[in-house]
């Protein structure tokens, strides 16, 4: 559809349609100019901008009420879906006093300094999955580099046994329209509840595992501390468990993929980057702010508000805050919010989110794709990808990332 036939008739947020996938960013800075606080065909409130966006995901005066929100939704019955049942049990999906609880136990694995003892660690595993391609001349950037160092990485932090984790590195990641702010299907909530089973008799068996042999990982620790009773019931453990290894790879392994895909598009920044190493670390700050893995987050009213960007929102309406758009908002970044720029200085993105839910994982991700990207551009110098116009997104749109990215060197 082109601009003028969208912005005339069209939605303005449709996020599924191939060319929102495709390129998102004029879309947003429509809504943006247009309509900053867009009420969707599902009464949604849909907030663009930065400073709306911020606001809402620190102010107490809003939460995640997933169960509330759910029912509102589908209906009632919708909490006897095993798949809504394991997600209301999400720390990401929780409120305070069960979302401080649940974060509280897990919280000790991501410091800072746990996360910075694992650089060695990281950069293994990112030379023996250079190492195993390197002869070929070819691979796909997503499946051969990108995914393999995430999941590798949080099956070691939850002690998932090395000789169980292949069917993690052949799992299919059709999981994202779980999180997409469209309903789904029967056949989509059908898929979500298989997935959601399997990986429940999974982690059951590994907790048994950890019982009887304990390891100085995750899982043991969450397995003790749901024998204290109080602190974690079996099916808030293994709601958890499933959504930390989901989270764990899922998102690093967009921000791994976008990132170099960026890079390729903009060879000047890649140029940059190569003869500039040290530039690293800002530049991965650039790649979160430059295409988000996680394109959105949510909020509910939790009373009524009075008035944000000039709308009222009523108690229990939900609001969708677009980190993608609120990350090239002119309003923070000026000069030229539309450009890869590596060297760029303030880079605040808000792809981790904010407020109570703020990414447990942040610094760990930060750390494997700044491995992960400098060893790759200095292991393979002259590495190029295919098809740097036209690369195959994953449809779905909160879960921003490729489905596959051919290279050759």
């Amino acid at each position: 559809m082109n601009e003028h036939v969208q912005g005339a008739g069209g939605p303005l947020f449709n996020p599924l349609s191939p060319d929102f996938i495709r390129d998102p960013y004029p879309h947003y800075e429509r809504l943006r100019t247009n309509d900053p606080i867009h009420v969707t065909p599902f009464g949604q409130f849909v907030t663009s901008r930065h400073a709306d966006v911020s606001l809402v995901m620190r102010d107490k005066r809003f939460g995640k009420d997933f169960v509330e929100r759910s029912k509102r939704r589908y209906s009632a019955a919708i909490m006897d879906e095993p798949v809504f049942r394991s997600m209301s049990h999400w720390m990401l999906q929780a409120d305070p006093p069960d979302h401080t609880r649940l974060r509280g136990l897990v919280v000790k694995a991501f410091t800072a300094r746990r996360v910075e003892d694992m650089r060695p660690r990281i950069q293994e595993i990112v030379d023996q999955a250079i190492d195993a391609v390197i002869d070929r001349g070819h691979m796909d950037l997503i499946e051969d580099f990108a995914f393999r160092l995430p999941v590798t990485i949080i099956c070691e932090m939850l002690g998932i046994p090395e000789d169980h984790r292949e069917v993690f590195y052949k799992s299919s990641r059709d999981g994202g329209r779980l999180l997409d702010p469209v309903p789904l299907t029967a056949e989509e909530i059908r898929k979500g509840n298989e997935g959601n089973l399997m990986a429940q008799m999974y982690f059951q068996q590994l907790f048994e595992l950890r019982r009887k042999n304990p390891g100085d990982d995750l899982t043991t620790q969450l397995v003790q501390a749901e024998e204290d009773g109080n602190k974690l019931t079996n099916e808030e453990l293994t709601a958890n468990i499933i959504l930390l290894f989901g989270a764990g790879h899922e998102t690093t392994v967009n921000l791994i993929g976008n990132g170099l895909l960026a890079l390729h598009r903009n060879p000047d920044q890649l140029a940059l980057l190569k003869a500039r190493p040290e530039l690293m670390a800002g530049a991965i700050e650039e790649f979160l702010r430059y295409d988000s893995s996680v394109q959105m987050t949510g909020r509910v009213a939790l009373e009524e508000i009075e008035d944000l960007g000039g709308k009222r929102i009523p108690k229990g309406e939900t609001v969708l805050c677009l980190l993608g758009s609120a990350n090239r908002d002119p309003a923070v970044y000026p000069d030229r919010p539309d450009q890869l720029d590596v060297t760029r200085q303030n880079v605040k993105p808000l792809s981790f989110g904010g407020g109570i839910h703020f990414c447990l994982g942040a610094q760990l991700a930060r750390i494997e794709a700044e491995i992960a990207i400098a060893t790759l551009l200095r292991r393979l110098p002259d590495l190029r990808i295919d098809n740097v116009e036209n690369p195959e997104w994953r449809p779905t749109f909160v879960l921003r990332g490729l489905k596959r990215l051919p290279a050759s060197w």
